[in-house]
């Protein structure tokens, strides 16, 4: 679908309010936006929003299609961003904004897949799963994997830690978990033995699941 730079800036700025506010409108203030402005105008006529006399803007569902297809795009340009390009934190999002117009419905499943389907962006938020997720689809060699996914002898430096509590991110920093940080796996079983500067550490799969590691050597 053919939409302007600023309508679908405005469908991922609905999409983040909505998500972060649980609800399923929201007004024009809260928007900071003309009722006049022409990105609204834009997405009613594209049949993506409804604007009705409450002056609250909703989604219809090939809007909310269309915005959520925008902020994986968004997310997963942020993930590599910050994951293979190492870009600095405070230039990520700016650059994010313009690098998500250049990927394309494809590309951005290419991407994900490299990154080894990442669930979380930089800022923690979620990455809305693609096909390529659901079918756990890869591709070539991942530039990043989990460390449960890696074999024995491959190493890199980490790249986020995807923990569902913030106390597991805690105590995994630490230990020196940081991205970053050179990080080498040593063996699988019984548990994930792995070795950070001069320490190993053994971890079960649930942890290993949630380092993820840019790979170094990938061809092992």
């Amino acid at each position: 679908m053919d939409i302007s730079e600023p309508a679908q800036e405005l469908l991922e700025k609905l999409w983040t309010d909505l998500e972060e506010t649980q609800r399923d409108s929201i007004s024009l203030n809260a928007l900071g936006l003309d009722k006049n402005a022409s990105e609204i105008s834009e997405l009613v006529d594209l049949g993506l929003i409804l604007f009705p006399k409450e002056m609250l803007l909703k989604f219809t569902d090939e809007g909310r299609t269309e915005a959520e297809k925008a902020i994986r795009r968004h997310r997963l340009a942020e993930r590599l961003l910050s994951d293979i390009l190492e870009t600095k934190h405070q230039l990520i999002e700016s650059a994010a904004c313009k690098f998500e117009h250049l990927l394309y419905e494809g590309m951005d499943e290419s991407i994900c897949i490299l990154l080894g389907h990442p669930k979380v962006c930089p800022h923690g938020r979620p990455i809305p799963p693609g096909e390529c997720c659901r079918k756990e689809k890869e591709v070539g060699s991942r530039l990043v994997a989990a460390l449960a996914d890696l074999n024995p002898g491959q190493d890199g430096k980490i790249a986020y830690v995807q923990a569902k509590e913030s106390q597991e991110i805690q105590k995994l920093m630490a230990i020196g978990i940081l991205p970053g940080t050179p990080i080498n796996l040593i063996r699988r079983f019984p548990s994930y033995v792995f070795q950070v500067g001069n320490t190993q550490y053994a971890v079960d799969r649930e942890i290993a699941d949630e380092i993820y590691v840019r790979l170094e050597n990938r061809e092992k």
